[in-house]
């Protein structure tokens, strides 16, 4: 067998997917599976986005598009960003990619040093350390808290900067907590990385599902700032494997030449059917959605309580609950098994996000239907009963 780089080492197993493959291996065997366990949206693709990529696919349009993406699909988000979230962005500093992960490669290849330290909460996305090992860096987990809304803030960068430091990732809304940073906070943070010339990635994959006042751009605060976001949570289309990133202007060159490399451009037929995201009629389902994802979250906080689950911060965006069992007498992992195999209903353990919460947290999704939730809790009561 090759000799392995040492760096696959450190990379972290991602356990919800771990957990998706458990539930999939029992619903197999007909086990009836209730999952709040992965991130992925129930609703699809709206039918305006459906017929777009039959039109592009029948017109014989799945070439190559440029590296950077099919300049009506930039235009289009940089149109979306100053209309749901105040920035102004000139079309040319947005690169469309493989997904929020294609983007997310492209910013850590372009700024990470091989050593180089980059900052981010504890808990985070797993995945968000794989991206900086991957690029040659070293990702350093804070440990945050209730107070901070899991988030990393201005004093955490002051006083966890060190020399090898180039930068921070921070998502908002946050995945696993769905916990936002206020917008006068972010701005702190923003200028104490400024101040030491360091880089600000910051992942706003989940901002369009926001639930508490008009949601605003880390771009409307630094022109700076290198912002992530996707097709695949707001717009609802995981699979189809499109994202972008907005970058300054002096590093549209460099990452154009980095992604004509790794990916060559991004899925060109998903590129053509993504524009349909934008039509008045699409935009309208997906504020309806959105809608629903907020009922979803505001039927389940009460029945955590009454359950006996602690909910430390409510979550405003995204579609997770970060709960706290502590009372309930076992740690994440034994409990996410519990609930697997004798409740039924997959959800992930707080250790797959970082260690300083992780064996007394849960990572619920309420990515799924209301009934289907119903079920869960009624399910869970009984097992906790």
């Amino acid at each position: 067998m090759p000799r392995l780089a040492t760096r696959t080492n450190d990379f972290l197993t991602f356990q919800v997917m771990e957990l998706f493959k458990q539930a999939q291996a029992l619903q197999a065997a007909g086990k009836d599976i209730i999952s709040l366990g992965i991130g992925e949206p129930d609703f699809t693709a709206p039918p305006q986005v459906v017929e777009a990529l039959e039109r592009a696919a029948r017109a014989g349009q799945s070439g190559y598009s440029p590296s950077a993406g099919l300049t009506p699909l930039r235009e289009a988000i940089a149109q979306f960003y100053h209309e749901q979230f105040g920035a102004k962005v000139d079309p040319s500093r947005v690169i469309v990619t493989a997904g929020a992960s294609g983007a997310l490669t492209l910013a850590c290849a372009a700024l990470v040093n091989g050593g180089g330290e980059v900052l981010m909460p504890d808990p985070s996305y797993p995945a968000n350390s794989n991206f900086v090992l991957a690029a040659g860096g070293v990702p350093r987990l804070i440990p945050s808290t209730a107070e901070k809304r899991f988030q990393l803030s201005a004093q955490d960068v002051a006083r966890h900067w060190t020399p090898a430091t180039q930068g921070v990732l921070i998502a908002s809304p946050s995945n696993p907590t769905g916990t936002s940073i206020a917008h006068d906070e972010l701005a702190e943070l923003l200028a104490q990385v400024r101040a030491r010339d360091g880089f600000a990635i910051v992942d706003e994959i989940y901002l369009g599902l926001s639930y508490e006042g008009q949601p605003r751009s880390a771009l409307t605060l630094d022109d700076d700032v290198i912002v992530i976001n996707s097709f695949s949570k707001y717009f609802h289309m995981t699979g189809w494997r499109l994202g972008w990133m907005i970058v300054p202007q002096d590093m549209v060159a460099p990452v154009e030449k980095i992604a004509a490399s790794l990916a060559i451009c991004a899925p060109t037929l998903a590129q053509h059917a993504a524009l349909a995201c934008f039509s008045a009629n699409a935009m309208k389902t997906f504020e309806h959605r959105r809608e629903a994802f907020k009922q979803r979250r505001d039927y389940l906080l009460p029945e955590f309580e009454r359950l006996g689950i602690q909910v430390p911060v409510k979550p405003d965006g995204a579609f997770y609950i970060y709960a706290d069992i502590s009372n309930l007498g076992m740690d994440s992992a034994a409990f996410s098994q519990r609930l697997l195999l004798e409740a039924g209903v997959a959800a992930v353990p707080g250790l797959d996000f970082g260690p300083a919460h992780g064996r007394h947290t849960m990572r619920f999704s309420y990515a799924t239907g209301l009934d289907r939730l119903e079920e869960a809790v009624a399910r869970m009561g009984r097992l906790l009963k």
